[in-house]
């Protein structure tokens, strides 16, 4: 019987795992720009651990979570999300004490909710977030939208749509609450069940109601804003203030509250509709949160973090072509192709050189055609050949070949490795400094290595920066 995975879960391999990989190392990158360090929390963490940290009222404790009995009878969890685990992990190991505050971390990995799967949303799917905790200037908000911000315009996506609201302190949320049970009490019975318990455990969580029927009656429900408190108006006056004078666009959204219990002051989500028209609703959100470490027994500290589903992150790149959807599974440098069992060996003694100077090798394995191996390299996508015969190993020699410009070289042994690092440097060597837009002549020296020059448009060029080489710019047309 053939044996499939999970429903609500996915496979990554190939391609796909490449694109993921290249969007968690630019996410990685950026966060350690501002001074962020990683962390690693367990997968599983003992119930207690989010009924407590994200709140009994939320969609993921009540719906969402994946909770079993180990042997010792023992409720654990699969985590549904990151922060309640972080804040355990930052109490537990007294980082709040032994470290300069905020102390900043960053983490990437899987999480679990039973949820109905659709677009770009798993049971099973991958968080990217931070976490800044002990510091509460509106500056440290500040800083953390940036780097969410930042994060989105450097893997290419724009028109980003930042959604922000203010929950107000603690005082401001007592009232609110209070003003949001009385307007509701007469129409709860219209409403569906999730709100009626809603209504009782936190109401705030009403206005996140999904329910058509449900989000009609909120349109008419008191805003949070005329039961803030001055100190809460001017701290998120002072947020919004920077991000219009920094010219980062968004959008005041009064019935933002995000799905989980801990959040407080600042809340926000990033909203994004591919180029293709897919709606992907929110891809990314935070918050503040004041009360979460005295929660786990650490000192009265708030924080604020996000998180960014990856795959909707890689759905959008790939919507939107930013990432090719024919990426290779691996970026292979040289293929080496052995022609003759005589050559096995040195084919593979030849690979192993490669990779210790840092550079990705693969061998042909099969006694086959070279036609056929030549396919396989070009199918793997290998941006060179190597061919070692018995000629080769008899002449001390070795045949490099570039496969996109089937040109190719023979190099002697003794010179081999210092070749490898030559071409590969030249090979990464790209030009963009479009010297040649205005047809002038081109002083870059981008060129000097005798790289193709792909600017032009099919005339003869005789620029010394070309080294007479053919130049299709159309740059010397007068000069014709």
């Amino acid at each position: 019987m053939e044996i499939n995975n999970v429903k609500g879960t996915h496979d990554i391999f190939g391609g796909e795992a490449s694109a993921y990989s290249q969007v968690e190392a630019i996410m990685k990158n950026i966060a350690e720009l501002f001074a962020f360090m990683e962390v690693r929390p367990p997968v599983i963490e003992h119930s207690e651990v989010f009924v407590r940290g994200v709140g009994e009222s939320s969609d993921v404790v009540r719906k969402e979570m994946y909770t079993f009995l180990d042997k010792g009878n023992r409720s654990l969890t699969l985590r549904p999300e990151f922060t309640a685990g972080i804040i355990r992990l930052m109490v537990q190991n007294k980082l709040l004490i032994t470290n300069e505050l905020p102390l900043k971390v960053y983490y990437d990995g899987p999480v679990f909710r039973y949820e109905r799967p659709q677009l770009g949303r798993y049971r099973q799917f991958n968080q990217f977030g931070v976490e800044a905790v002990g510091n509460n200037s509106p500056l440290c908000d500040l800083e953390v939208i940036l780097l969410a911000y930042t994060i989105l315009t450097s893997l290419g996506l724009e028109n980003v749509t930042i959604k922000i609201n203010n929950l107000g302190d603690e005082n401001s949320r007592v009232a609110y609450r209070q003003a949001l049970r009385d307007y509701f009490k007469d129409l709860l019975p219209k409403m569906c069940p999730d709100c009626q318990s809603r209504y009782e455990l936190n109401p705030l969580r009403i206005l996140d109601c999904k329910v058509p029927e449900d989000q009609k009656l909120v349109k008419d429900a008191p805003k949070l804003s005329a039961y803030l408190s001055e100190a809460s108006k001017k701290r998120f006056e002072t947020i919004t203030s920077y991000l219009t004078s920094l010219g980062i666009p968004f959008e005041l959204d009064d019935n933002l509250v995000r799905g989980l219990d801990y959040y407080s002051e600042t809340v926000f989500e990033f909203h994004y509709t591919s180029g293709k028209g897919n709606d992907y609703g929110a891809i990314g959100g935070g918050g503040r949160y004041d009360k979460l470490v005295k929660e786990f027994g650490g000192p009265e500290l708030s924080g604020i973090g996000f998180s960014f589903g990856i795959e909707r992150v890689v759905s959008i790149l790939r919507d939107d072509e930013i990432i090719p959807s024919d990426i290779p599974g691996v970026d292979l440098a040289f293929y080496v192709i052995p022609v003759g069992e005589k050559a096995q060996f040195t084919a593979h003694a030849i690979a192993t050189n490669i990779r210790l100077l840092g550079y990705s090798a693969d061998v042909c394995f099969d006694d086959i055609k070279l036609a056929a191996m030549f396919k396989r390299a070009d199918k793997k996508g290998a941006k060179y050949a190597i061919i070692i015969g018995e000629e080769e190993i008899n002449n001390h020699k070795v045949i490099i070949k570039n496969l996109a410009t089937k040109e190719q070289i023979e190099v002697d042994q003794e010179d081999f490795e210092n070749k490898i690092v030559e071409l590969m440097e030249e090979h990464s060597h790209d030009c963009s400094c479009g010297c040649h837009d205005d047809h002038g002549d081109c002083g870059c020296e981008c060129h000097d290595d005798h790289e193709e020059c792909d600017c032009c448009e099919g005339e003869d060029c005789d620029c010394d920066c070309h080294d007479g080489e053919e130049c299709s710019c159309g740059c010397h047309e007068e000069k014709k």
